[in-house]
This record gives C-alpha cells, sequence and structure tokens, in this order.
C-alpha cells in the first residue's frame, strides 16, 4: 500500500513540476539534451579564451557545466524553480560555482548581446520566434549551437549529427 502511494506521489509531482509548471509559465518541457549531443555542442562551439556562453532552457545545468569546465563563464536561463535548484546543486558538485551560473529567468525578456555562444535545445514553434530574437541581439562573430532543431531561414555554417552551428557576421546571420 505504501509503495503505491509513494508511486503516485512521485508520479505527479514529476509531472508538476517537468510538465504542467513549465507550460503554465510559457516554458518547454524538460528533455535534456544527451551527453553526446552535448560534447557535440562543445566542440563545435570551438570556445575562445574569454568568451561567455548561455544556454536557453537550461534545464538541469549539464550545458552549462561543460561549457564551463572549458574554461569559460558559461549561464543558463530557466524558467523552472526546481531544474534551476538542481542545476546549482549539479554546478556546486562539478565545483564550478563562480564560473557557471543558473539563472531564474525567461530568456525571453534577458538581452544576450553579451554572449559570444549561445546554446539552445528548444521546441520547433519556438524557433522562429528565437530567429528573431537572436538576429536583433547577437554581436558579430557570436554562434548560435541548436541541438536538433533548425531555425526555419537560417542556413547554418556547419552541422553534425544533429547539432547546428549558425554565425553571425557583421550585421547580419550568413544565408548560403
Amino acid at each position: 500500500m505504501w509503495i503505491v502511494l509513494i508511486f503516485v506521489i512521485i508520479t505527479i509531482g514529476y509531472f508538476l513540476f517537468f510538465w504542467i509548471i513549465p507550460f503554465s509559465l510559457k516554458g518547454a518541457i524538460y528533455d535534456p539534451s544527451n551527453k553526446e549531443a552535448v560534447k557535440k555542442m562543445v566542440e563545435l562551439a570551438q570556445i575562445k579564451p574569454g568568451e561567455k556562453s548561455v544556454d536557453l532552457g537550461s534545464g538541469d545545468g549539464r550545458v552549462v557545466i561543460e561549457f564551463a569546465k572549458k574554461g569559460i563563464q558559461a549561464h543558463g536561463y530557466e524558467i523552472n524553480p526546481l531544474l534551476v535548484i538542481i542545476s546549482r546543486i549539479n554546478i556546486r558538485k562539478a565545483g564550478l560555482k563562480g564560473k557557471a551560473f543558473i539563472h531564474w529567468n525567461n530568456f525571453w525578456k534577458v538581452d544576450l548581446s553579451q554572449y559570444d555562444i549561445i546554446t539552445v535545445f528548444q521546441v520547433s514553434f519556438a524557433m522562429d520566434r528565437l530567429e528573431k530574437k537572436l538576429m536583433y541581439e547577437l554581436k558579430p562573430g557570436a554562434r548560435v549551437i541548436s541541438n536538433y532543431w533548425t531555425f526555419p531561414n537560417w542556413r547554418p555554417s556547419k552541422y553534425e549529427k544533429d547539432v547546428y552551428v549558425y554565425e553571425k557576421k557583421i550585421n547580419y546571420i550568413f544565408y548560403e
């Protein structure tokens, strides 16, 4: 009897924190990037010393942590408060406090112009709006790395294994 009750409570909690809350806060569901995709995102980013990265919808912080491990300042924006707590715990466990940061905020309301590398693993219906936001906010030389989903109008400068890299050139994104 107790096992069934505990299972029901855990199931309800899972749906509440990873499905219902994100949708009510206008966020996506929690669907983390797998380890291979994260590794490929870091590799394709071609990180340079002194750069800053940001992960939009940072989930449990795994992308932020991997970028911080490469020696750059890494940020993440997450709207789900439970995932923010989990991310911050993961950052402490990784020994990256002061190098990796998770912000409890809606990334749609944040100016992204300070970042050199932007990583995303969003859903298809968000990519058009995100493309427009990034077009206007990113500085020249910024790179956008997208796991799985593509932008409707931009052409990637490179891609491997469902990871796409887009580069902002001067005042526009090259369309090839």
